[in-house]
C-alpha cells in the first residue's frame, strides 16, 4: 500500500504570528483568545476540517446484511461512500453536451441499492444542491433495490476497484484545479485509505484533458476513466467515493473564511509532500545562492509592462495575480512569495500562502504602480484583473530585498544550506 509521507517536519499546531481581537464569523463570536483563535484556524484549514466532515457522517441507507448495499454522507451529501450500489446511466443517451455541470445526469429510479433507505435524512441534506458544492444531485433520487444488484445480474458494467467519483472546477487555471486536488486528498484521510490502486471516474462524457494530468499519479496508478463509455449502460461499483468538492460553501481552500493572524497548516504542509513523494519530485540544489522563479505571464492581461527592468538580479516566487501562484503550495518551508500585485483581490494567494506557511508579500504603495488603464472586463466594465501594469523598479526591489532577507534567516533554510532532506522540494 502507497502511504503518504506526512510525518516529517509536519506542524504540530497552527502558528499565531499575531492575535488578531475578538473573531466573528456571520455574527457569531468563534475566537475571543489566541488559543481560540490557533482552534478555529485548525479547524477551518487544518486536519480539524476532516475531523469535523467525519463527526457528521450519518447513514443513509442501512444494510440488513453483509452482501448488502451501504450509504452514508457527511452533511448536506458534500462527502458520500457506499458499496454496492448501482447507477443507470441511460439519460447519457439524450442529455445535450457538454453534460459538465447539469444536475438530471441521475433521475427517479437510476441509482439505488439493496438497504434501508432513510428517505427523511436524505432529503434534509439538499440544502447545498449545486454542481460543485455537493452531490445531493446523484443521489437525491437513491431508490431501495428489491435485489442485490450485482448479484441479481442486473449491472451491465460492474467496477471491482474502489472508484471515485471527480467532478471538476477548472482543469485550465492551476488555482482551480489544485483546489479539485486538495479535496480529493482531504476524502482520502476521510475514507482512512492512501492506495493508489483504485479508478477515478471523471463525471463527464468528454475524456480529460489538462496539462496537469501528471498529478493524478499523486492518487492512482491507473487509467482515469471517463462517462462517456457509460452511456446507455447499468454501472455497479463495489465501492464508490463521493469525494468533498472544490466550491463547497465554507470548504478548502475556495469560499473558505479564514481567521486572521495564523498560518502553517499541517493538512497543506501534508498534501505538498504527498504530492511530491508520489510524483517523485526532489530538491537537488544544494548550493547557497537563493533561487528564483519568475511567473511570466503570457496572456492579454496582467502582464508586467517593464518585465525586463523588474526581474533583474531578483529571487524567490514572483509573479501578478494569477494562477500560477499557486505553485507556493509546493515551495520549501522556508519559501517566500511576492505577488506584484493583488488587482484588488487581496485575500486569494495571501490566504493560500499562509495555509502553506510560506511569507507572502505584496505591492504597497499604490502611486507606484501604474495601471495601463482602468480594465475592460467583457461584461463588468472596468476591472482591475483586466490590464497590464508598470511598476516603480527601486520599489520592487524594496520588496524583494524583504523577502531575501527573509529566506537568508530562515532556520531551515540556513540548515538546507549544509543538508538537503531527500523529498523536500
Amino acid at each position: 500500500m502507497d502511504e503518504s509521507p506526512i510525518k516529517d517536519h509536519l506542524p504540530e499546531r497552527p502558528s499565531i504570528a499575531r492575535f488578531s481581537g475578538l473573531w466573528f464569523l456571520h455574527g457569531r463570536l468563534v475566537a475571543r483568545t489566541k488559543d481560540q483563535q490557533v482552534q478555529q484556524f485548525f479547524e477551518q484549514g487544518d486536519f480539524g476540517y476532516v475531523k469535523a466532515r467525519r463527526q457528521e457522517l450519518k447513514t443513509i441507507c442501512a444494510p440488513s446484511s453483509p452482501m448488502d448495499s451501504h450509504l452514508e454522507c457527511s452533511a448536506y451529501t458534500r462527502f458520500c461512500r457506499g458499496q454496492n450500489i448501482m447507477m443507470d446511466f441511460s439519460s447519457l443517451l439524450t442529455i445535450p453536451q457538454p453534460m459538465k455541470y447539469r444536475e438530471d445526469v441521475i433521475k427517479e429510479g437510476q441509482i439505488g441499492g439493496r438497504c434501508q433507505l432513510n428517505k427523511k435524512l436524505l432529503k434534509s441534506m439538499g440544502q447545498h444542491k449545486s454542481p460543485l458544492q455537493s452531490w445531493y444531485a446523484e443521489l437525491e433520487h437513491f431508490t431501495e433495490l428489491p435485489t442485490e444488484p450485482i448479484k441479481s445480474g442486473k449491472c451491465d458494467v460492474v467496477i471491482d476497484k474502489p472508484t471515485f467519483l471527480m467532478k471538476l472546477d477548472a482543469p485550465v487555471s492551476m488555482y482551480h484545479h489544485f483546489c479539485d486536488f486538495l479535496n480529493l486528498y482531504l476524502t482520502l484521510h476521510l475514507n482512512n485509505t492512501f492506495t493508489r490502486d483504485v479508478s477515478i471516474l471523471m463525471w463527464d462524457t468528454n475524456s480529460y484533458l489538462s496539462n496537469f494530468q501528471i498529478t493524478w499519479q499523486a492518487f492512482t496508478k491507473n487509467p482515469l476513466l471517463y462517462l462517456g463509455p457509460y452511456k446507455g449502460k447499468k454501472v455497479c461499483f463495489k465501492d464508490v467515493v463521493f469525494p468533498l468538492l472544490p466550491r463547497m460553501i465554507f470548504g478548502l481552500y475556495y469560499n473558505m473564511p479564514l481567521i486572521p493572524g495564523c498560518h502553517s497548516s499541517g493538512l497543506i504542509h501534508a498534501f505538498s509532500r504527498h504530492i511530491l513523494h508520489n510524483l517523485n519530485i526532489h530538491r537537488t540544489y544544494q548550493g547557497t545562492k537563493i533561487q528564483v522563479t519568475l511567473i511570466s505571464r503570457k496572456t492579454s492581461f496582467r502582464k508586467i509592462l517593464n518585465e525586463d527592468e523588474v526581474t533583474h538580479n531578483t529571487d524567490i516566487l514572483v509573479g501578478m495575480h494569477g494562477a500560477g501562484l499557486t505553485h507556493m503550495l509546493f515551495l520549501p518551508d522556508w519559501g517566500s512569495v511576492f505577488e506584484i500585485y493583488h488587482c484588488d483581490d487581496r485575500n486569494c494567494y495571501s490566504d493560500l500562502a499562509r495555509l502553506r506557511g510560506v511569507q507572502y508579500i505584496t505591492w504597497e504603495k499604490e502611486d507606484k504602480v501604474h495601471p495601463q488603464d482602468e480594465g475592460h472586463h467583457p461584461s463588468l466594465g472596468a476591472h482591475a484583473k483586466f490590464t497590464n501594469y508598470r511598476f516603480d523598479v527601486k520599489e520592487f526591489l524594496r520588496l524583494l530585498n524583504q523577502a531575501v532577507e527573509y529566506v537568508q534567516s530562515h532556520h531551515r533554510y540556513q540548515q538546507s544550506i549544509h543538508y538537503i532532506p531527500h523529498d523536500e522540494l
